[in-house]
């Protein structure tokens, strides 16, 4: 069930460095939202304090609030390992479990979450999860194989079957198609869209084009120069965004005058 982020006066450190500043920002449920913008602006650092990932670094917190259907995800003891089940993250490398099968690769986080299944609801969740990310018939005669004995974009499309398998309501990525060639690249696009009807997503992307096929909703992060915060400057629907913004800064960036 996809649901409604709501981000309200969002600070983001790492130690006593500010990374990140004041982001208030509304997400709809069942839509893409790209994040755009020059290197080092703190687009993967707010994506990541969507599912607590930046906690991973020591010293990483935050001030303000993120809510999902009104639930704070940052509230008194929320526990984030839960938070990174309801909100799921697919990474810029394909990063498949080297060591286990497609189908184990499939299963893991079912597993680890303490999910116990009997063979046969294994085998089925394995099925449509596969369908659900377009790899099943590239797959299905070879399950017990290795996931790193995929190409890049298949390993990458086991990487969004791993996090969809187990059910979240959210769905990051950051750059997913950075390491990939352009047939697989479309590959993820049209995923993306196809996935849009059961989960709210945001991507980080680099990739203007991929912005605006994508995406409904942009937004554009800033840095006024090196060791400042990242800001959000502008987010609005993608078709204003790349035709006619609000700020001249957006307009400058998304034209290629500057990043």
């Amino acid at each position: 069930m996809s649901k409604r982020i709501q981000v309200s006066d969002l600070d983001i450190f790492y130690g006593d460095f500010k990374a990140v500043e004041q982001v208030n920002m509304e997400i709809e449920p069942r839509t893409v939202t790209a994040l755009i913008g020059p290197s080092g602006c703190g687009k993967s650092t707010f994506l990541r304090s969507l599912n607590r990932m930046h906690e991973v670094v020591p010293g990483g917190r935050v001030s303000g609030k993120v809510l999902i259907d009104g639930e704070d995800l940052y509230g008194t003891g929320v526990d984030p390992v839960a938070v990174r089940r309801q909100v799921g993250m697919v990474f810029q490398r394909p990063n498949p479990f080297p060591t286990m099968s497609i189908y184990d690769n499939v299963v893991a986080g079912v597993k680890l979450n303490g999910g116990r299944m009997r063979k046969a609801a294994l085998d089925s969740l394995v099925e449509e999860t596969l369908r659900g990310a377009n790899l099943w018939e590239e797959v299905k005669d070879r399950l017990n194989r290795p996931g790193s004995s995929l190409s890049g974009g298949q390993q990458q499309r086991l990487c969004i079957a791993r996090a969809i398998a187990v059910k979240p309501a959210v769905l990051l990525m950051d750059e997913p198609c950075s390491a990939l060639d352009p047939i697989s690249t479309l590959a993820i696009e049209d995923l993306m869209q196809k996935l849009k009807a059961e989960f709210t997503i945001v991507i980080v992307t680099h990739n203007m084009q991929q912005a605006s096929r994508v995406s409904d909703r942009t937004g554009f992060f800033n840095i006024a120069g090196t060791g400042k915060p990242g800001k959000l400057i502008e987010i609005d629907e993608t078709s204003i965004i790349f035709s006619n913004p609000k700020v001249p800064a957006t307009n400058d960036y998304v034209t290629g005058r500057f990043g």
